[in-house]
């Protein structure tokens, strides 16, 4: 299998972490990276690494098949246009944009360039996640009548300070796309499209941020699910809750744990999913955490992909519907 080289931009928490699982892979090699903060480039595992503290200089000059675009969310669809346009296939973190039209753009610059958009979506990955997708794809349950998600974790205003472009409206986006997109992926992955929805957002207990903390929205799939997702950054002092409640024709599931890492309840009509041994921790940040932490998986994907033995788990497509469906539910706030 052909070694691939990579180049991040973007060396915060995620980039990073990036960094660690590229450099990891056997078949991967970490041939550049960019932050216009240089300090973020400091780490001993970038020696050797030819660093760039200006954007256009590096894209210019790295000599990458992939560049992994880790900046902030609003830097998403300038970064990976740029990429594509010098003809680097590009991994983009969540969210893949701020819109679906600069989805659109994207898509339509990685056609003219004949090069491709992976989207970071490592909860799809998650052991039970995978379990239930394979439930759901050979029609164990049955017909779905009802989803529950909550997504309660906490967020306090010192990751808010930490970087200027967090809870800025233009800049951050919103829980649903800084947060709580993973959430709203699997929401797709599972059950596909959202037909209809209401919802109502506040800002509870954030003062200084433009954006809402706390969320309610009910919603029916376009198979007839009613679904209703819940989300706040409000819980008290450390995460709570990232889970999917499933009540079906044949049977009742629960993902559950903080980040869909575990079935916390099961009754299938003849059938009993296996225990499962967790391997991957959560992504730790030290003043709070995220999804749980399957990069390594998502590298492994780009380079089978590049190397013609994989499709890609998560593709632009995909990414363009969840940022669909995050508008939907933006735009039905009442």
């Amino acid at each position: 299998m052909d070694k691939k080289k990579f180049a991040i931009i973007g060396l915060g928490n995620i980039g990073k972490r990036h960094a660690k699982h590229i450099i990891a892979n056997p078949f991967a090699e970490l041939v550049s990276v960019c932050d216009i903060q240089e300090n973020k480039m400091d780490m001993d595992e970038l020696k050797g690494v030819k660093k760039y503290n200006d954007p256009s200089l590096f894209f210019a000059q790295c000599d990458a098949d992939v560049v992994n675009i880790c900046t902030p969310n609003y830097l998403h669809h300038h970064h990976t246009i740029e990429a594509l346009q010098h003809q680097k296939n590009v991994v983009c973190e969540k969210p893949m944009a701020m819109s679906v039209k600069q989805c659109d753009e994207m898509i339509q610059a990685a056609n003219q360039n004949k090069r491709v958009i992976f989207v970071v979506k490592q909860n799809r990955y998650n052991e039970p996640v995978k379990q239930v997708k394979k439930l759901l794809e050979e029609q164990i349950l049955g017909k779905i009548y009802f989803v529950n998600i909550n997504c309660f974790w906490n967020r306090g205003m010192s990751y808010y300070n930490e970087n200027d472009w967090r809870g800025k409206k233009s800049k951050d986006g919103g829980c649903l796309f800084t947060q709580f997109s993973h959430f709203v992926d699997i929401l797709y992955y599972l059950f596909g499209e959202i037909a209809d929805c209401r919802g109502v957002i506040q800002n509870m207990n954030h003062p200084d941020i433009e954006i809402e903390d706390t969320g309610a929205f009910i919603m029916h799939s376009k198979n007839g699910a009613i679904i209703n997702f819940n989300f706040s950054t409000c819980s008290y002092e450390k995460n709570l809750e990232g889970a999917i409640t499933i009540i079906a024709e044949n049977g009742s599931v629960k993902i559950g744990g903080q980040y869909l890492n575990t079935i916390e309840y099961q009754h299938i009509k003849n059938k009993i999913l296996p225990q499962i041994n967790i391997q991957s921790k959560a992504n730790d940040y030290g003043q709070y955490q995220g999804s749980m932490s399957n990069h390594d998986k998502i590298i492994e994907n780009v380079i089978n992909h590049l190397n013609g033995q994989e499709q890609i788990m998560t593709n632009a497509f995909e990414g363009k519907k969840v940022i669909e469906m995050i508008e939907m539910m933006y735009n039905s706030v009442y």
